[in-house]
C-alpha cells in the first residue's frame, strides 16, 4: 500500500485532483490507475501535528519559573502529538504502518519535510521505503509529472536534520533566555512576560535603533540658492549644487556673480546634455520582494500578502510562494510564453510582446536551487474563476501576472536631460525627463507608491522648454531655507526587506559577508510570522503602516543591548550553518552543541548587564499603558489586564476586585470591562454558551458580574 504524506487537506485535494479518488475519514483514497496501479492513500497534517515537548515534561521542577533551574538542557529531546489534533494523528498512523511505500508530499522545503518525518518517526515507520515527491507548482500536469519523477527519499532527509537542528536550538534559546529575562525584570517589577528568539530579538533590535535615531535626531537649517530662467520658449527651474549653513555663508561663497540685495540677472546656457537611458523591467517575484511591493502599494501585510499567495497555491494558479528566488529556468518560460495571450486576457490588457527570448535577468537556472520565482502556472484564471476569487487574492494574482508580462516586454526608455544655466561663474544645475517609449511601464500607469521626496522628484520631471547651447536666459535668483529631516520609521514592506538586507548593518566586514551569504534574518517562509510574533507578544505596534517599538520592546532592547541576542549575525552563522547540515556536509548534533553552550553564555552574562538597567519609569508607563479604568470597589487602583484574568493594582494593599476573561465560552474584552467599570452595563454580547446559546448583556451589581437581557 502506498501512503501520501501531504502538508494541509487542501493539498492533499490538489494532489488527488488528477486521478479517480473517493474521500475517506481522514484520507483521500485513490483508486487503481497508470500513475498507481495498485491505488494509494493520501493523508495530510493539519500543519504540525507533533511538536517538542515543554520542559516539566522532561523534569517537573521545570514547571516553574525559576533562576536556579536554568539553563534548561534535556538530555534527549523528545516529540509530542498535539493535543488538539490527536485524531488525525491517529489516522495518519494508522495508514503509515499500513504502508509499504511512503511518499512524501508536503511543501518542498525545510519544514514541510519535518512535518513529514516527525510524523513517519513518531508512527515507528522511519524504517519504510520512502520517495519524495517535489514540485513547485500544484497544477494537475505537474502533479502527474511529479509522481512519475520520485526522488529517493534519502536525497532530502537532511532537510530533516536541517530542520530540526533549527527546532531544537531554537527551542533551546527560547526557553532559556525568555524565562532568564522575563525573571531579571520582574526583579526590577516589571511584571510582564520578555520573550526573547534568536531572530526575533535582532530584529526587534533593529526597529528601536531606528527608533532611537528618529528621537534623537537634531534638524539642521540649510539655504540653498535656486533661480527661474526665463528664455523664449518658455521657463524652467534650477539649483547651485551645495547647500549651505547659513545665508552669510551661500552669499559669501557665490560673491560678486550674486548679491545679497540682487534678485534679477542676465544669464546663458553654458551646456545641454540629453542621455538616453532605459530601463529594465523589475525581477520577478520571490516572497519577499513581493510582501514588500504589495505593503507599499495596497498597504497588505506581509503576514496577508502570504495569507493570499498560498491560498492561491492551493488552488493551482501560482507556483510555490515560499521562495527566495528570483529567477525561473528555461522550462518555466517556455511555457509562460505559450499562454501569454491567456495572461494578458486576465488582466484585461492586450499589448504587442517584443521579447520572446530569455534574458538572464530572469531566466538562469543556476540561480534556481529547490524553487523558483513565484510565476503564474500553466492553470490560467479566466474570467468566470476570477469573480470566484477575493478582491486581495485578485490583487495579488495580478500583481504576479504582471511581474511575468514585464518580462516580455520592451524596456522604459526617456531621455535624461540636465542643463547647466550660468550666472557668472555661478552653475545653475536643472533636470528633466522626457518619456520616449512606456514599455513595462504601462502595466503600472495607475499603480500608486509613496513617494521619498514629493518635491526633488517633481522637480526632476520637469517639463523643459526646448533650449539650446549659447542662448541667453533672464533669471530671477532667490534663497530657499529648509530643514534636515529625520529618518521615517520602517513600513511593515520594508521591514521584509531590511530582514534580508540585515548585513548592511553590520560593520565586520566577515560578519557582513556571512549575513550576505545566508540572505540576512530569518527565511522567506519566516519573516512574516516574526513581524506577526513580535505584535502579538506587544513589543511592537503598527499606526499607519508604519512600526514603532512598544515600552516593553524598548525595555527588552535595553536588556539585551551588546549581547549576542541582540545582534543580526548570530542568526545569519546560523542559517548558513544549517544550509550546510541540508547539504549533508555538516552535523545536526554538533550545531545543537553549540546552541547549548550558547545557553550557558547567555545566563553568565544577563544578570550583570540588567542590573544597570533603570526601570522606574518603565514600570510606571507600563502600568499606565495597560491601565483598563480605575477600579470600582477601591476607586484608588486600576483595573489592568493579568494574562489570564483582568484585576486591580492595589491588589498588594487588599483589593480584591477581579474579572475574569472567558465566561461561558465568550472571551470578555478589555472593551467590556471599561464599559463594565465606568458604565456598570456592557453593550450587547452574542454567543454566550449555556444549556442553548444566548445573547446578554452584562452588569456590575455590588462588584459582581450578572446576566441582563434587556
Amino acid at each position: 500500500m502506498i501512503v501520501i504524506l501531504a502538508e494541509k487537506p487542501d493539498q492533499a485535494r490538489k494532489l488527488a485532483a488528477p486521478f479517480p479518488s473517493k474521500k475517506e475519514n481522514g484520507y483521500i483514497s485513490i483508486q487503481s490507475c497508470k500513475t498507481f496501479p495498485q491505488g494509494a492513500a493520501i493523508t495530510w497534517a493539519i500543519g504540525h501535528l507533533v511538536e517538542l515537548k515543554d520542559p516539566e515534561e522532561y523534569d517537573p521542577a521545570w514547571k516553574k519559573w525559576e533562576l536556579d533551574t536554568l539553563p534548561i538542557v534535556p538530555n534527549r529531546f523528545e516529540y509530542k502529538v498535539v493535543k488538539e489534533k490527536a485524531k488525525q494523528f491517529k489516522i495518519v498512523k494508522g495508514l503509515l504502518q499500513k504502508a509499504n511505500e511512503i511518499i512524501i508530499a508536503t511543501d518542498p522545503a525545510r519544514e514541510g519535510e519535518n512535518i513529514a518525518r516527525l510524523l513517519i518517526t513518531m508512527s515507528g515507520c522511519a524504517q519504510k521505503e520512502i520517495k519524495r515527491f517535489w514540485t513547485s507548482s500544484l497544477t494537475e500536469n505537474a502533479i502527474i509529472k511529479g509522481f512519475t519523477q520520485l526522488k529517493d527519499g534519502r536525497e532530502t532527509v537532511n532537510l530533516f536534520h536541517e530542520a530540526q537542528a533549527r527546532q531544537i536550538a531554537d527551542w533551546l534559546i527560547g526557553i532559556n533566555a525568555s524565562r532568564l529575562y522575563t525573571l531579571l525584570l520582574q526583579k526590577k517589577k516589571l511584571k510582564d512576560i520578555f520573550s526573547v528568539g534568536r531572530v526575533q530579538t535582532p530584529v526587534l533590535k533593529l526597529i528601536y535603533d531606528r527608533q532611537k535615531e528618529i528621537e534623537q535626531f537634531k534638524p539642521e537649517p540649510f539655504f540653498e540658492l535656486k533661480a527661474i530662467f526665463h528664455v523664449e520658449n518658455g521657463t524652467y527651474h534650477g539649483k547651485l549644487k551645495d547647500r549651505f549653513s547659513s545665508p552669510d555663508e551661500l552669499y559669501k561663497k557665490v560673491h560678486p556673480d550674486i548679491r545679497k540685495d540682487q534678485h534679477k540677472y542676465n544669464a546663458v546656457i553654458k551646456d545641454i546634455k540629453i542621455t538616453e537611458k532605459k530601463k529594465q523591467a523589475p525581477k520577478l517575484h520571490s516572497l519577499s520582494t513581493l510582501q514588500s511591493k504589495l505593503n507599499q502599494t495596497k498597504k497588505f501585510s506581509p503576514t496577508k500578502v502570504l495569507e493570499l499567495v498560498q491560498s492561491l497555491y492551493e488552488k493551482g494558479f501560482v507556483s510555490y510562494p515560499r521562495t527566495d528566488s528570483q529567477h525561473i529556468t528555461e522550462e518555466e518560460f517556455a511555457y509562460l510564453k505559450n499562454h501569454l495571450k491567456e495572461y494578458q486576457q486576465a488582466i484585461g490588457m492586450d499589448f504587442p510582446v517584443t521579447r520572446l527570448e530569455p534574458s538572464k535577468r530572469y531566466v538562469d537556472a543556476k540561480k534556481v536551487s529547490d524553487h523558483y520565482a513565484i510565476i503564474p502556472t500553466e492553470k490560467v484564471a479566466d474570467p468566470k474563476v476570477l469573480e470566484s476569487f477575493s478582491q486581495d487574492e485578485k490583487t495579488v494574482y495580478e500583481e504576479i501576472l504582471k511581474s511575468v508580462l514585464a518580462m516580455f516586454m520592451h524596456d522604459y526608455i526617456y531621455d535624461e536631460t540636465i542643463i547647466i544655466t550660468s550666472i557668472g561663474k555661478q552653475d545653475f544645475i536643472t533636470k528633466g525627463k522626457t518619456e520616449k517609449e512606456m514599455g513595462w511601464k504601462k502595466l503600472y500607469l495607475n499603480e500608486k507608491i509613496e513617494k521619498v521626496d514629493e518635491e526633488e522628484n517633481e522637480e526632476e520631471n520637469e517639463s523643459l522648454p526646448k533650449v539650446k547651447k549659447g542662448e541667453t536666459a533672464e533669471a530671477d535668483v532667490s534663497v530657499k531655507e529648509g530643514v534636515t529631516k529625520p529618518p521615517k520609521p520602517y513600513t511593515q514592506g520594508q521591514l521584509i526587506t531590511l530582514m534580508k538586507t540585515a548585513g548592511k548593518h553590520v560593520e565586520d566586514k566577515e560578519i557582513k559577508e556571512v549575513l550576505h551569504q545566508a540572505e540576512g534574518l530569518g527565511t522567506e517562509a519566516t519573516r512574516a510570522a516574526i513581524i506577526e510574533t513580535l505584535l502579538q507578544r506587544k513589543f511592537i505596534e503598527v499606526k499607519k503602516n508604519q512600526v514603532f517599538v512598544t515600552k516593553k520592546g524598548e525595555i527588552l532592547c535595553e536588556a539585551v543591548k551588546g549581547t549576542i541576542l541582540s545582534k543580526p549575525e548570530m542568526t545569519g552563522k546560523w542559517e548558513l550553518f544549517l544550509r550546510e547540515i541540508g547539504k549533508g556536509n555538516k552535523s545536526k548534533d554538533v550545531f545543537i552543541e553549540n546552541a547549548k553552550k550558547l545557553c550557558h553564555t547567555i545566563i553568565q552574562q544577563a544578570e550583570k548587564d540588567i542590573e544597570s538597567i533603570n526601570t522606574k519609569q518603565a514600570v510606571q508607563e507600563m502600568e499606565k499603558e495597560n491601565m483598563i479604568a480605575r477600579c470600582p470597589r477601591c476607586k484608588k487602583g486600576y483595573i489592568v489586564d493579568r494574562k489570564s484574568f483582568y484585576g486591580c493594582t492595589e491588589y498588594s494593599s487588599g483589593c480584591t476586585q477581579t474579572f475574569p476573561k472567558k465566561i461561558l465560552e465568550k472571551n470578555i474584552t478589555k472593551q467590556h470591562i471599561k464599559q463594565l467599570c465606568e458604565k456598570g452595563k456592557t453593550s450587547k454580547i452574542k454567543g454566550f454558551k449555556g444549556k442553548k446559546t444566548f445573547d446578554a448583556y452584562l452588569t456590575l451589581e455590588k462588584e459582581k458580574i450578572q446576566f441582563t437581557f434587556q
